[in-house]
């Protein structure tokens, strides 16, 4: 599914979201904070439009996707970003690899999140920084709105925007069905995680969670 939306796939986001993708991938930067020295796992990484916001100098990103047609589609576009194919719950990587390992909208995916939050600690050092950026509950009358968005509105939209409706069918069930966010503070913290926290954007809509590996 995700091979065949990956030519659009950054142009199709930033419609749908009215904006609001480049917003939230500014915060996750800023909430990465990355210093010189550090490397970093960029996971469902895409195309690598995430990992080229984390770059900087001194700083090494690996962009990893388990979609061949989203690594493709960045090599292209970033020939300069190191790109790997990669499982979430059975990363390549050895054990105390990276400083910070983030992940932007990707986690949903992942057959089983429990089994992917014990990768991401095992590959970090300690003292090393979880970023998850995902789609996460709107309160209130304003939920009741965003839901109907996402039930009726955005698979409309969709259908004129995109060759694969049915990717952005699933996004809307996906999202519908996924914890909120004080259920995945709770699973980051039982996967071995401390000092879990979230910061909510646009009302709720995306919700960025960071927790640290303390050993």
């Amino acid at each position: 599914m995700f091979d065949e939306v990956a030519h659009a796939y950054d142009k199709t986001n930033d419609l749908l979201s009215f904006g609001q993708a480049r917003l939230w991938r500014r915060v996750l930067t800023q909430k990465v904070d990355a210093k010189s020295g550090e490397r970093i796992l960029d996971i469902a990484a895409g195309t690598g439009t995430s990992s080229m916001a984390l770059r900087s100098d001194g700083v090494e990103v690996v962009a990893a996707d388990f979609s061949k047609g989203m690594l493709a589609e960045g090599k292209k576009r970033y020939p300069e970003l190191e790109f790997v194919f990669a499982d979430a719950m059975n990363l390549p990587f050895k054990d105390n690899e990276f400083d910070v390992v983030t992940m932007s909208f990707g986690l949903r995916n992942v057959q089983d999140r429990m089994k992917a939050l014990r990768e991401f600690l095992r590959v970090l050092k300690p003292g090393g920084r979880l970023v998850i950026c995902e789609f996460s509950h709107v309160k209130g009358l304003l939920g009741i709105g965003y839901r109907a968005y996402l039930k009726l509105l955005l698979p409309l939209v969709s259908r004129l925007l995109s060759k694969n409706p049915a990717a952005y069918s699933y996004l809307s069930e996906s999202i519908a069905a996924w914890p909120d966010q004080a259920e995945l503070a709770k699973d980051i913290t039982a996967a071995g995680f401390a000092k879990t926290k979230w910061k909510n954007l646009s009302f709720g809509v995306v919700a960025i969670h960071s927790a640290i590996r303390e050993k």
